[in-house]
């Protein structure tokens, strides 16, 4: 690698920004404070990553404005490493608002306009070893919305190949596509380079036509992937392999914001798929790191570590 790092245990690439959530329930324009917060959910994942004690690094961009260099600051403070985040001289750091209804509607309203930062990440600026090397490669569907991001992404894939956990997020948002089925087809070639696939039942669907948990899953295992998770909300988690089937519960919880979940859920998912755990374990992790943050208002300051995961599945026993 280059200046002979030591490879990543967890490189994230994609959207990073500022989340600025309301501290009072009901709509927006009744709102009268809020909370600003870092964001994105390439940035969260990582940030939960660490957050287990592992060496995570981001691949993203920021705008040459206060807020780049809050998200910048933010993600060291974190024990999020930086030096892949490059500083965009035309565009701005996108900001991201939310409004809160418990227990389940969060609508966003992402100001990425004309384009955020973390899409005009290109082939050039890419350390290609890094990417190769890195124990976890994960990457998000937005980040193959436009170009150059969309190019740079499929870079990094043949280079890294179809090693393994290599991590596809299949994190659809309608808004950053003209048609539902342009995102079909990027994640039909990026797919081609994948070992894990990760999305709930609706990113399925226009991943791979399936709503249904296991006729998903299954769709996703015949595209090559080695293991295939589909997210169910409030039915729980389904996981797949050629060899395995395991379907877990949700963990249930009031929810506050349950916007961080799915993030604190990949997160979780990278530290059991380091730690060389069983299906079973590693999903149950997961539910309830995504359970916990779904308690709290804020994203990537609430991850939990590995002890408060614990404490919790020990106490549910």
């Amino acid at each position: 690698m280059s200046e002979q790092r030591r490879p990543d245990d967890v490189l994230v690439m994609g959207r990073l920004g500022v989340d600025v959530y309301p501290l009072q329930q009901g709509p927006l324009e009744d709102v009268e404070s809020f909370g600003k917060y870092l964001g994105g959910s390439a940035a969260n994942v990582s940030v939960a990553a660490a957050k287990y004690g592992h060496s995570a690094a981001l691949v993203s961009r920021v705008g040459d404005d206060p807020f780049g260099r809050y998200l910048l600051r933010e993600l060291s403070r974190l024990g999020v490493d930086p030096r892949e985040v490059r500083v965009d001289p035309e565009y701005p750091t996108p900001v991201t608002f939310c409004e809160i209804f418990p227990p389940d509607d969060f609508p966003l309203y992402f100001y990425r306009k004309p384009k955020a930062p973390d899409l005009q990440i290109g082939s050039a600026d890419l350390d290609l070893d890094a990417v190769r090397d890195a124990r976890i490669f994960w990457f998000t569907l937005t980040g193959l919305s436009e170009e150059p991001s969309r190019a740079a992404h499929h870079a990094a894939l043949e280079a890294r190949g179809r090693r393994q956990h290599t991590v596809f997020d299949l994190d659809y948002r309608p808004m950053f596509w003209a048609d539902p089925a342009e995102a079909t087809a990027q994640v039909a070639r990026a797919i081609e380079n994948t070992t894990v696939a990760v999305g709930n039942k609706e990113e399925c669907e226009v991943a791979v036509g399936e709503t249904e948990p296991d006729r998903a899953a299954d769709a996703l295992l015949e595209r090559g992937v080695e293991l295939a998770i589909v997210k169910q909300g409030p039915k729980g988690v389904l996981a797949k392999t050629r060899e395995e089937r395991v379907e877990v519960p949700p963990h249930l919880v009031d929810v506050v914001n349950g916007l961080g979940s799915g993030d604190a859920f990949g997160g979780a998912l990278c530290h059991g798929l380091l730690e060389g755990w069983g299906l079973e374990r590693v999903l149950r992790f997961a539910n309830v790191a995504g359970a916990i943050v779904a308690t709290r208002l804020e994203c990537s300051t609430a991850m939990p570590d590995a002890t408060e995961v614990e404490a919790v599945l020990t106490k549910g026993a």
